[in-house]
Formats: C-alpha cells, structure tokens, sequence
C-alpha cells in the first residue's frame, strides 16, 4: 500500500472513529468499546478492498461483512454513511424510536448491512452459511465476518469453525477483535483463549496475526487471505478497546456506557477531528 493510500484510509478511520462517538453520545450510552477497537478494520474494507456499490446495496456480485459482534453496530453505520450507503445524519436517530439504525446490525433496516447480528455466536455462523452458498453457486465474492474474543466463549463459534474448516470455504476470510476483553471483564479471568492461533489452525484454518490498528498490516494481511486457496482465513486482530476515545480506552467497563456530548465533543477534539 502506498503512503498516499494509507494516509487516506487512516483519515477514514479517525472520521469514523469521531462519528461513532459522537453517534453514541447523542443517545447517552452504547458500546464503545468495541465499536472503537474495529474502526481501522471497517475503513479498510470498505473503502479499499470490498467490492460493493452504495447505489446497490444488494448487488448480487458484491462481497459481503458480517459483523458477528453485533454491537459494534453504530461504528458500522458511520462507516456506511461515510461510504454513502444513506445520509449522515441518520446517525443522530441511534437506537430511537423510528430509527433506522438499531442498536445491533438489523439488515432489514439499515441499507448495506448483510446481516442482521447482535446474539453472540450466531453471525458467524451466518457468515460460514453464505459463503458456502457463494462457493456451491460459484460465484467469486468474499464472504468477511468479525468476531469478538468475548464471542469466542460461544460453541457455536467452534461448530462453524470446524464446518468451514472441512469444507475448505477459501473465499470466506474472518476476523477475530482481540482486545483481550469482554462484558465482564479481561477474556484471560473469564475463559482464557490459550494459544488462539493454534486453536484455529487445529480447525483447518489459515490463520494470520497483526496489529488491528496498523491498516498497512491489516491490508498485507487480506492480501494473504485471499491469495491462499483451499482453506477459511483467520486474522487475529490484536487491538485495544475503546481505542481512540479518551474516556474509554482502558477501562474495563467500557463495553457499553453512559456518557455526556460534553465528554464527546472533548474526545473528538482530542482526535483533532
């Protein structure tokens, strides 16, 4: 990726990055956290690498975003809104009566969603679905799917992990937030991952890891995910929760909280947004 490109992304995420705050504080209280630590992701893909078209959000040739973690919604619909897919200022309606935009991703609602989410487990396995029904049609598109580490406690995650693994599902490549929290607490007090890589390498995996925040990492990542044939791809994102967003970033009860406009419009300017 050129330097030109990457600066360019890297204004997209820390627009998104100020949205989503600001998207959130016009209701009060959401989930920061992890909507913050996917920001770099969703810039990304969506700006450089996913082959969709906000004219027509249900394009039948179009690669498709699964985001399993559900509540990572409103970091989504800025990133939709910035891409065009409807008007910015939808974000302001947030979990309302009337909204548009609910508080986990509904694809009946929101245009350019592709799946509705938010029960922990069950997207990804949505995602494992759709893409072997891409694969029997033959068609070319990517299937991409995020999931949380917090997600990762759900067996459901492994029975799909295990279903994809064996049927080799190559266009599907996948994505696990490890910000090393949950809604509780720290992923390790909880129920540790252990040696995350090698658990879904022993599924059938290709598994690769960098930093979710280093988007010049993240790409040459993808790169390698949809260049290798004949298995899912597995990026390990090592990322930070409420990344970016000053009153949130490092506290352990930063998955879904109250906070004032007061405090967002401070974490906003501290991004120089």
């Amino acid at each position: 990726m050129n330097a030109e490109k990457l600066r360019e992304l890297e204004a997209r995420a820390k627009e998104i990055r100020k949205l989503t705050i600001e998207e959130i504080g016009t209701l009060g209280v959401g989930h920061i956290g992890g909507a913050m630590s996917v920001v770099e992701l969703l810039a990304l893909l969506y700006f450089e690498k996913m082959h969709i078209d906000p004219k027509q959000p249900r394009m039948d040739d179009r690669d498709w975003l699964v985001m399993s973690k559900g509540h990572a919604g409103p970091a989504v619909y800025a990133t939709l809104a910035l891409r065009g897919f409807f008007p910015l200022d939808w974000l302001s309606t947030l979990n309302q009566g009337g909204s548009r935009l609910p508080s986990h991703c509904d694809r009946n609602k929101t245009p350019g969603v592709d799946m509705t989410t938010g029960s922990l487990g069950q997207g990804f396995s949505a995602a494992v679905g759709i893409a072997l029904a891409h694969s029997i049609d033959k068609k070319q598109v990517i299937t991409y799917t995020v999931i949380g580490d917090g997600e990762s406690d759900e067996g459901q995650i492994w029975e799909a992990a295990l279903f994809a693994g064996n049927r080799k599902l190559s266009r599907l490549i996948a994505f696990t937030d490890y910000n090393k929290q949950q809604l509780d607490g720290f992923t390790k007090e909880i129920a540790d991952l252990g040696d995350i890589e090698g658990k879904w390498r022993s599924f059938g995996w290709h598994v690769l890891r960098c930093d979710g925040h280093d988007i010049a990492a993240l790409s040459d990542a993808i790169d390698k995910g949809r260049a290798q044939n004949g298995a899912p791809t597995m990026i390990i994102m090592d990322t930070i929760k409420g990344k970016g967003c000053s009153f949130a970033e490092g506290l352990v009860s930063n998955h879904n909280m109250n906070y004032t406009m007061e405090q967002a419009r401070a974490a906003i300017a501290e991004l120089g947004a």
